[in-house]
């Protein structure tokens, strides 16, 4: 079963990017009300930026970023443009929250240097799937209860995003969210 949801995600892993392949290699795609509502103090999801591979190895350990898939050039040039794009926008960030992963905490810092927070809320169960539902839960509630000012950015895998928002997001692409009426709703998507 394990070996099936690995295959099934390396597929879609391929499939979006190849899809996302022809778009601008900046972090620009956006719609202008996906950009205005971040401006107002939206939440925005950010999946790491580029960081080859599915998963993370068998000898994976969390303190040891050694033992994980990390970013590539690629990627680190990606999340140094998420970053200008905020600057570029003037979007006030108040708080970056960062899955543990090390593919996280340097798309985190290299976006926003010196303002990152490690939030496990946010750490990926791709390899874990029993604990999806709690740390779903967990995540939604750091959302939920967000009030600003300023925008939210929490850097964390696409597992998480698509549990809290039902989008499948491309490395390095930020979803953007309002909680409204205590749901969390989705505004658009600023694609890599």
């Amino acid at each position: 079963m394990y070996r099936r949801l690995v295959i099934v995600h390396v597929l879609l892993a391929a499939l979006m990017t190849a899809a996302f392949s022809s778009l601008a290699s900046h972090w620009a795609n956006a719609s202008e009300a996906a950009v205005q509502a971040v401006r107002e103090g939206a939440i925005v999801l950010i999946r790491h930026a580029r960081a080859p591979g599915v998963g993370d190895p068998d000898n994976f350990r969390l303190e040891d970023c050694s033992t994980q898939r990390n970013l590539n050039d690629q990627g680190r040039a990606e999340a140094r443009r998420i970053g200008k794009f905020f600057r570029d926008n003037g979007i006030e960030v108040s708080q970056v929250l960062s899955s543990e992963w090390c593919r996280c905490l340097e798309t985190a810092e290299l976006a926003f240097p010196g303002r990152v927070t490690r939030e496990p809320a946010f750490n990926s169960f791709f390899q874990g799937r029993a604990s999806e539902a709690v740390q779903t839960a967990r995540g939604q509630a750091v959302l939920m209860n967000w009030r600003g000012p300023g925008t939210l950015v929490v850097v964390t895998h696409q597992v998480n995003i698509t549990a809290l928002t039902g989008v499948f997001p491309a490395e390095g692409e930020g979803v953007v969210l309002r909680v409204r009426d205590g749901r969390i709703e989705v505004i658009g998507r600023i694609k890599p």
